[in-house]
């Protein structure tokens, strides 16, 4: 029986989550594609009689990029709304509940697959990354329950389950012979299904006083003349692995006398018609390029991971615990061990020794996930010949003796000026009015205040071209005006050409804290005028710990308690977040 299974993603996570059903089909016998959403051709769908969707949610409550598309075509008041009457279907969402507008974009799937007369498998899951458990908590028992509903709703008499999914492998290795011909590097460096734009580092320099407890890097590159971008869209950069990461995963090669080294020549091939061989795996490459640009060495381990871990281990104690993280009755023990330290693939490679001793190249290939591109908000315009980031370096402390390291921002901040990279100019989640005249209220503490210094530039060329322009009112917070104060060049000039208005909350530098929510309420008779007499948008950007629902509470005071006006601004994208964690 044909089983489609469309995920939609801006990470690796759905992707995981939609091939976990995918092995589990096997054993039932199904056949059918995994896909991202935008690559399944969907006016097909209505000829299908069982799909399950796997979506995660993206800034304002929007779709994910690889399912806009097909959300358009489905959006389309042309559909019959009897258009998949023949369709069973099932939804699990992935989202995080300190946002706004929790798994929106499943809630919307789910909705509309229901509009246009499809059959319901089972409720909707909604997963949330808040849960002490994870995505895991939901994740895992809707999918057992999805197998249960299935078993009463088909004719699973004739389909026998056969095997174990945990010895289901996506693709068959192939090695081939050192001299072998390889695929140039830089074309490793964006193995993507996509074109991406070669951009040269022109400047990387450290923004907050060296005695800040954070290294936030302002980087600006040079960039191809024909290529343009809007305030407010994003750049997409695809990191690669540091030196000593990749040093330490051959040591435990060497280590544990594993068959193959860093000039082991490999190439995939096809087990299953509907797992393709994904595009960084299209070429001949040998182990050492896939341990520095393919393979993410510090990535956190799923329970596939340990699933992997477990089948060839001949240690009994080590079989018993891998095999435990890999069930629900193991969440508990598996959150403590793997997410609340942060350890990475390699630690837990390091910690399970028997293990690692029988592991082979094909449980790697399954084991490791692909490096997946991070999105940053531009903080200029094409008009000043320079594309700018401001990125904060992650880096923190757990019970691990190691600091914990962003693999991104930490790969940014090693980049010497001159350095080469790709990348791809996307479209970011906040829109701007179309009418210059409506004012702009914008709030961004820290390096949230990135993207809208791309809005200010935007707002003084078309004033200083003739454009009648709205209010432009800027929030900024950090800690202290002399350790954390991004762009303070910038701020000191916009004030003096008065192209907006500033407004700084200095956090530390006084006996009692002072944030952007409290300057907000400072303002309340110049912004609620803004707002409800202007019609002024609202943009929020930064960390989306405690700082969005402040700020939000902050305008709700503003408008005198009227929280139902906050939130029609909200739907009809007035007040709009991007936040990050």
């Amino acid at each position: 029986m044909r089983l489609v299974i469309l995920y939609g993603s801006q990470t690796g996570t759905a992707q995981n989550v939609a091939e976990q059903i995918w092995r589990e089909s096997k054993t039932w016998g199904f056949s059918g594609p995994v896909l991202p959403m935008d690559e399944y051709p969907v006016e097909q769908m209505i000829e299908e009689k069982l799909a399950i969707f796997v979506v995660a949610t993206t800034g304002n409550g929007d779709e994910p990029d690889n399912m806009r598309k097909t959300w358009k075509f489905l959006l389309r008041r042309s559909l019959p709304e009897d258009s998949l009457q023949n369709l069973q279907f099932a939804c699990l969402g992935l989202g995080d509940s300190s946002y706004a507008k929790f798994n929106f974009a499943a809630k919307k799937l789910n909705k509309r697959l229901m509009q246009l007369g499809g059959n319901m498998i089972q409720p909707l899951g909604l997963c949330d990354d808040q849960h002490d458990h994870g995505l895991g908590a939901t994740a895992l028992p809707w999918i057992a329950e999805l197998w249960n509903n299935l078993k009463m709703t088909l004719p699973f008499n004739a389909l026998k389950k056969n095997g174990d999914s945990k010895n289901i492998f996506k693709w068959r290795l192939i090695c081939l012979a050192q001299e072998t011909p390889l695929i140039a590097e830089d074309k490793l460096k964006w193995p993507l299904n996509s074109e991406a734009i070669g951009l040269k580092l022109s400047d990387n320099q450290r923004t907050t006083d060296v005695s800040h407890f954070q290294d936030v890097r302002f980087l600006s590159f040079e960039f191809p003349s024909d290529i343009k971008w809007n305030a407010g869209d994003v750049l997409d950069l695809r990191p690669t692995n540091s030196d000593e990461q990749v040093q330490k995963f051959f040591e435990l090669v060497r280590e544990h006398n594993l068959d193959f080294n860093e000039k082991t020549v490999v190439k995939l091939e096809t087990v299953y018609n509907d797992m393709p061989v994904p595009l960084a795996y299209a070429n001949p490459v040998n182990v050492g390029m896939l341990a520095k640009y393919i393979w993410d060495l510090s990535a956190r381990p799923n329970q596939r991971a340990f699933e992997l871990l477990s089948l060839n281990c001949e240690d009994e104690l080590e079989k018993e615990k891998l095999e435990e993280f890999a069930t629900i009755e193991g969440l508990d023990d598996l959150i403590n061990y793997v997410h609340r330290p942060k350890r990475t693939i390699l630690e837990v490679l390091q910690d399970f020794r028997h293990s690692t001793s029988k592991l082979t190249l094909s449980i790697l290939f399954e084991m490791f996930t692909v490096i997946q591109p991070r999105s940053f908000s531009i903080a200029s315009m094409p008009s000043t010949h320079s594309l700018d980031l401001l990125v904060a370096v992650v880096e923190y402390k757990t019970k691990m003796s190691t600091p914990r390291l962003g693999l991104c921002s930490n790969w940014l901040k090693s980049l010497p000026v001159g350095s080469s990279v790709f990348g791809m100019v996307k479209n970011g989640t906040m829109t701007l009015p179309t009418d210059l005249a409506t004012p702009i209220i914008m709030v961004g503490p820290g390096t949230g205040i990135a993207p809208f210094r791309s809005v200010i530039q935007y707002r003084n060329e078309q004033q200083k071209s003739g454009a009648k322009i709205g209010d432009v009112i800027v929030f900024f917070g950090c800690r202290n005006k002399t350790k954390d104060f991004h762009f303070v060049d910038d701020f000191t000039k916009w004030q003096k050409e008065k192209c907006c208005e500033v407004f700084v909350a200095f956090s530390r530098d006084q006996e009692h804290k002072v944030y952007v929510q409290h300057l907000i309420t400072k303002e309340k008779a110049r912004i609620s005028d803004l707002i409800l007499k202007r019609m002024a948008v609202i943009l929020v950007a930064g960390s989306s710990n405690s700082m969005p629902k402040a700020v939000r509470e902050a305008f709700i005071e503003v408008l005198n308690g009227d929280e139902e006006y906050l939130n029609q601004m909200i739907k009809c994208r007035r007040y709009q977040e991007e936040t990050w964690s």
